[in-house]
């Protein structure tokens, strides 16, 4: 049992440190565009957006193109992120051309209504303008405030979180109390570690759905990785366990054939 919890905690480490997709290479390429982005007539760059999935959003976005080529778009995309996790993506195909050396701008009309059963709370969000090889022209980052419901994908996977995590700490805890944890330090810590991921990943899902604190990798990380530390110091500091309960003794004659408990 205490393997199985410890699985499903380190998955959702396994998707902080290692899902995050790599970097897109027509990032060190020419022909990418800037974008100036606005919802609902209001700029998205350095302010937290409130989306309300019960309503359309207009959606308009200003290209700037200061490459010598002309730059073909295919299409527009609205995505959330949260623990290098996609939790919601919106693609709109609306094919346009910024020539070189100028300024385009598009507006369009999107329908997420089924973003209240995505998420809830502040995601960071990306929007994004696309080719014909669903390869990144440009791109533009904000954090959303969705108002969708509690038992959306990203409401559910936080619940889930606190289920692992609880037994987690319960299964380390009790092994404690019945004196059935390892006798080398390190592997006693190692047995609190899942417990601490856990912790680190419901803190960062908490302070999201609260809308305290946006799931940024430069909180997310630190917060996950010192719950995890905090909770393999105390398991290392445990005490050592004790000896079985009746505290039996076996001694054994010289001539190795008789033997008995005191």
């Amino acid at each position: 049992m205490g393997r199985v919890i410890a699985a499903g905690v380190a998955l959702g480490l396994c998707a902080i440190l290692l899902g995050a997709p790599p970097a897109n290479a027509d990032d060190v390429l020419d022909g990418r565009l800037d974008l100036a982005v606005t919802l609902d007539d209001r700029p998205i760059a350095n302010a937290t957006v409130m989306v309300d999935p019960a309503k359309q959003i207009e959606l308009t976005v200003t290209a700037t193109n200061s490459g010598g080529t002309s730059v073909k778009v295919r299409s527009v995309r609205v995505s959330g992120v949260a623990l290098a996790l996609t939790f919601f993506a919106y693609d709109t195909t609306a094919p346009f051309e910024v020539p070189a050396h100028s300024r385009v701008t598009r507006t369009f009309v999107l329908d997420m209504a089924d973003l209240s059963g995505q998420a809830i709370g502040l995601l960071p969000s990306t929007v994004e303008l696309l080719d014909a090889q669903r390869g990144t022209l440009g791109e533009a980052t904000t954090v959303t405030d969705i108002r969708g419901s509690f038992w959306s994908v990203y409401g559910a996977f936080g619940l889930a979180m606190l289920v692992l995590t609880v037994l987690a700490w319960l299964t380390a805890l009790l092994a404690l109390a019945r004196h059935r944890l390892p006798a080398n330090r390190w592997r006693r810590g190692l047995r609190f570690l899942p417990a601490g991921f856990g912790t680190g990943l419901v803190a960062v899902v908490s302070l999201s759905v609260l809308r305290l604190v946006p799931p940024e990798p430069a909180i997310e990380i630190p917060v996950v990785l010192g719950a995890a530390a905090i909770a393999f110091l105390l398991g290392y500091l445990t005490p050592h366990p004790a000896p079985g309960p009746s505290g039996d003794e076996t001694v054994r004659f010289p001539d190795d054939t008789k033997e008995f408990n005191r």
